[in-house]
């Protein structure tokens, strides 16, 4: 056996000595002293604490123990300060493209909302997609796509036909689609329908089922909802904006209130969703819907419906403003007798009424849509639905709320606030009904 060397010290056996020990082996357990076997390998805690004081040491394993937190500290500030730089970033860009897009013309706002539906319905589709049986089932994507197509057209011919009839009835190659359009779209539906049940195979019947009733859900959540929200750009370009920025100003306020003097847990659901914030982002809501809405009602640009397709905010538009917009005086309900420097009457748009309802919507029902698409990612244990917008994940993300609202803003509009007057349009789509095909061919 080779003999150990004199006066070399390792300092790393010395830092395992007991403070007052001279000599190598004393602290040691007996065992190991006597030349047994290392505690650690018959299971045995390997090290006693000795007390080790040499923290002064600018080296070592436990240095290099106590860098590791900072590091970790130090890099996941610099991850959430370029997540936030990103998230900024994009917020700008998309804030700039809506305005820009807006003021442009309302064509402009439809292919957005078109692209965003699109987008929207690939990434809902894609969270139950199993890329494995997909593979294998050659006309599972082709399907879902086949399925977008047949319900877009169908939506937005009947949109088209609507808003546009005193066009495409007096055209001679639009006029067949027109008359016949739901007939067409339904043979589309069914030749998919079809399709479908033709390419059910053995063993992957329970998959090919899931997708077929996925495909519908995100149709109906996603494309159906967001053809209506288009259908408010036709009725006119503020029954569009208000719905969109009430509730981007309720979220953002609900996260403010929030914050601040949030204390109760609203939906397990968003565990960060507090009741203080819910309540108190309705009232900013309201406020802020009184308010913009009484500077967009001065402006025919967004209060006309339209009636050209290449006007924008320079050109403007002209129209017969509905009465919601026209101020009118109602008596106060009750004042005081000796109150007698109140006013006893007051002119205000019945359009602030209806703000107020609206708004309530967007604060206290639109928020149970992202809740919903909440539950539905918690479900599939995913962050985000995607990450087309870098820094906000995806589309569907930022639209959750926004479908649903969109929804309850046309059915309102069209319960308690259109006008409808005769148009040439519909004067022209009741004569072309009346005759039969040969003279509508004729005409």
């Amino acid at each position: 056996m080779t003999k150990p060397k004199k006066d070399v010290k390792f300092q790393h056996r010395e830092r395992r000595l007991s403070r007052g020990s001279d000599s190598p082996t004393e602290g040691r357990s007996t065992s190991r002293a006597n030349g047994a076997k290392s505690p650690v390998r018959n299971g045995h805690p390997t090290r006693p604490d000795y007390g080790r004081q040499d923290t002064g040491m600018t080296e070592g394993w436990a240095t290099e123990d106590e860098k590791a937190p900072q590091q970790t500290a130090q890099e996941e500030y610099a991850k959430k300060k370029q997540t936030f730089i990103t998230r900024t970033i994009w917020t700008l860009v998309m804030i700039a493209v809506f305005f820009g897009a807006m003021f442009a013309g309302h064509i402009y706002m439809i292919i957005i909302v078109t692209a965003l539906q699109i987008v929207s319905f690939n990434e809902v589709i894609a969270i139950s997609n199993v890329p494995m049986r997909a593979r294998s089932l050659q006309f599972t994507k082709t399907l879902n796509w086949y399925f977008l197509g047949t319900t877009m057209y169908f939506l937005y011919g009947e949109s088209v036909i609507y808003y546009f009839k005193h066009i495409v009835l007096i055209d001679k190659v639009l006029l067949p689609f027109a008359t016949h359009h739901r007939f067409i779209s339904f043979m589309l539906y069914v030749m998919g329908f079809v399709f479908f049940v033709g390419s059910l195979q053995k063993g992957h019947y329970r998959f090919q089922f899931t997708q077929f009733a996925w495909t519908h859900m995100a149709l109906y959540l996603i494309v159906v909802q967001a053809h209506f929200i288009m259908n408010n750009i036709f009725e006119g370009m503020i029954w569009f904006f208000i719905p969109v920025s009430l509730v981007i100003t309720n979220d953002i306020f609900a996260y403010i209130v929030g914050i601040t003097i949030g204390r109760t847990q609203l939906i397990k659901l968003s565990p960060k969703k507090t009741v203080e914030g819910f309540v108190g982002a309705w009232l900013f809501t309201v406020l802020f819907g009184f308010g913009m809405t009484n500077i967009l009602m001065r402006y025919k640009y967004f209060i006309c419906p339209v009636n050209d397709l290449g006007a924008n905010i320079f050109t403007g538009l002209e129209c017969v403003p509905n009465p919601v917009f026209i101020a009118h005086t109602y008596q106060v309900p009750f004042v005081p007798p000796n109150w007698t420097h109140l006013p006893t009457t007051v002119q205000i748009s019945p359009m602030q009424f209806h703000i107020f309802v609206m708004a309530t919507f967007a604060s206290l029902i639109a928020p149970f849509g992202g809740f919903f698409a909440s539950g539905l990612k918690r479900t599939f244990n995913i962050k985000d639905f995607g990450d087309s917008i870098p820094g906000h994940g995806g589309i569907t993300d930022r639209m959750d709320c926004q479908f649903i609202m969109g929804f309850f803003a046309f059915m309102y509009y069209q319960s308690f606030i259109a006008v409808y007057r005769a148009s040439p349009g519909s004067v022209i789509e009741t004569a072309i009904t009346s005759l039969t095909p040969e003279e509508q061919v004729e005409v």
